[in-house]
């Protein structure tokens, strides 16, 4: 589809108001009430004017794929993400203006601009050509980017968005590691994951989730391409290299429109110093503007930089290979930082992630309620040590679902992404409290979100989007959920066991519950139910699960 104007009725009207902005239907161009001109990508452009055509309707997903891509395949997360793109535009945060229509598409409410107000709307536009706004908008965003970095520290707890969600996104590459032998390896991550946190609980950047911005990790770096694919205005990239005590990392901030080198810096500190230069590249971007940052600098602490390094190689244990033998692996990690820095909370946060998986899956020979109180008790350490840690709260959050305590585990997942809104992990699993308690449409909503943030967003996604489509009764839709994962892991056979048998594929429904249960302790139907009656709660969801276990292999 072209960005024509001509496509789109306008009998009616040539200028139409949406929310706080009015939109020209022959130029498609959305403007402020003071005249500025919203950028919006050439795609996302082109589903708003087909949105417009239809104001007031609601405009299936299918209609919309085939009009703006038309001669192309995409899946509906390049849909997704021009959603998020337009509602960002237009400052729509509560979802009011375009709204969401779960399996049924999206309506655009616009109103048409009465003669009096096109007048003063055409006056605003005429004090500036359209090349010379986009100049102002795009300067003017590069330092509000920078000041409002600055800002984060300025204002304490959790501030407000400003007076629109428009606000200048941004993706923090994936560090290059230059480290040799064993200094090698999850510092260069560790550095970025900091940066990415500090900028995103500020509320007035969007940062892209660090899934996707660390998708081009190992690749050439074309900045205009990552621009064009993330639907960013900046792009942070940068190396870091760990020899002994020592390390090196260097950082530069890049305009993804013009590919200009808006600021480079290279810190040489002590291995010890790692969050301190975290700390100093946020507050160098802040001081371009003559910003001064009002809070206390990090102090040099190498315990707790190895603390950190150890906690993310227990954790990646699992994630490379979900199995028991990998979750031992990383219980024997994380005992190694209680004798580096007991008082760590990465120490408490390993021990709730091994103690809950061994809970959840029958791990280890301990005993699931055991493992559970352990695991709580751990994580309630790490609080008091470090509440303001999103991963803390995450953690807690997984804890709590695993536990049955849905409410508790919603109100940790509200607090992670309050804390960090670009991590999609976080927005994925909290619709599973949601999902348990039957509000299967708002866990829909939310995992929507988590690919507005996410454009390359992980099977974590799809995952819980199979289980939210085979709760709704959507059991083809469920299994093309799964089919979209890029690796269908062991963990997620059970769902998928649950999905075949609800399409009547009783071999494939087997075979998935073999794959599941081949070192996890198998549950009879009584005890399944037993297990799970007071945490899944969603009207007659757990009894059609357990109907379809029954068929996969599951003894009463």
């Amino acid at each position: 589809m072209s960005r024509n104007g001509d496509e789109i009725d306008t009998n009616s009207s040539e200028i139409v108001r949406i929310g706080d902005f009015t939109l020209s239907l022959e130029n498609l161009e959305i403007q402020s009430v003071t005249g500025q001109t919203v950028d919006l990508r050439s795609q996302s452009a082109d589903v708003l004017a087909v949105l417009v055509q239809h104001a007031g309707e609601i405009v299936s997903k299918d209609t919309l794929i085939d009009r703006v891509w038309a001669d192309t395949f995409v899946t509906d997360d390049s849909l997704v993400q021009c959603i998020a793109d337009i509602r960002r535009a237009l400052g729509d945060t509560d979802h009011k203006l375009v709204q969401t229509f779960p399996k049924k598409g999206y309506k655009l409410n616009a109103t048409p601009v009465d003669t009096a107000e096109k007048t003063v709307h055409t006056g605003l536009a005429s004090r500036a050509s359209p090349s010379a706004r986009r100049r102002n908008v795009i300067a003017i965003a590069s330092l509000a980017a920078l000041a409002l970095i600055g800002m984060i520290y300025l204002i304490p707890g959790d501030p407000p968005r400003g007076e629109s969600d428009h606000s200048p996104r941004i993706a923090v590459l994936a560090f290059d590691d230059f480290s040799a032998g064993e200094d090698k390896g999850y510092l260069s991550d560790a550095i970025a994951e900091g940066i990415i946190t500090e900028l995103a609980r500020s509320r007035f950047y969007d940062v892209i989730a660090r899934n996707s911005s660390f998708r081009y990790r190992g690749q050439p770096i074309d900045i205009h391409q990552i621009g064009e694919e993330l639907g960013v205005q900046f792009v942070l990239e940068g190396s870091q290299q760990k020899s002994g005590d020592k390390l090196k990392v260097t950082a530069q901030l890049i305009d993804a429109t013009t590919g200009e080198h808006l600021w480079a810096h290279t810190y040489d500190q002590n291995i010890g110093d790692l969050f301190v230069v975290q700390d100093q590249i946020v507050r160098t971007l802040a001081d371009r503007v003559g910003e001064r940052l009002m809070r206390p600098s990090p102090v040099s602490d190498p315990d707790k930089v190895t603390a950190q390094h150890l906690f993310l190689k227990a954790r990646q244990f699992v994630v490379d290979d979900f199995s028991e033998a990998s979750n031992w692996k990383a219980y024997e990690t994380v005992q190694k930082i209680f004798e580096v820095d007991p008082d760590s909370h990465y120490a408490h946060l390993g021990m709730v992630f091994v103690y809950r998986h061994a809970g959840e899956f029958g791990w280890h020979g301990w005993d699931r309620q055991e493992a559970f109180d352990t695991a709580l008790e751990h994580g309630l350490k790490a609080l008091e040590i470090a509440a303001d840690d999103p991963s803390t709260h995450y953690l807690l959050a997984l804890l709590r679902g695993s536990r049955g305590e849905n409410e508790e585990a919603l109100a940790h997942y509200d607090k992670a992404v309050a804390l960090n809104p670009s991590a999609s992990r976080y927005l994925a699993a909290s619709a599973t409290p949601l999902l348990n308690v039957g509000r299967t449409d708002e866990a829909i909503e939310r995992l929507e979100r988590a690919k507005g943030i996410d454009p390359f967003h992980s099977r974590n996604v799809h995952w819980r989007m199979g289980w939210a489509l085979w709760q709704k009764g959507d059991c083809e839709g469920a299994l093309d959920a799964f089919l979209q994962m890029d690796k269908i892991v062991k963990g997620a056979h059970r769902m998928l066991a649950a999905i075949y048998a609800c399409l009547g594929e009783v071999e494939k429904a087997q075979d998935a519950y073999k794959v599941f249960y081949a070192d996890a302790h198998e549950p009879t139907i009584a005890e399944q139910r037993a297990e799970s009656i007071d945490t899944w709660t969603a009207p007659g969801a757990l009894e059609r699960y357990l109907d379809h276990m029954r068929i996969a292999g599951m003894k009463d």
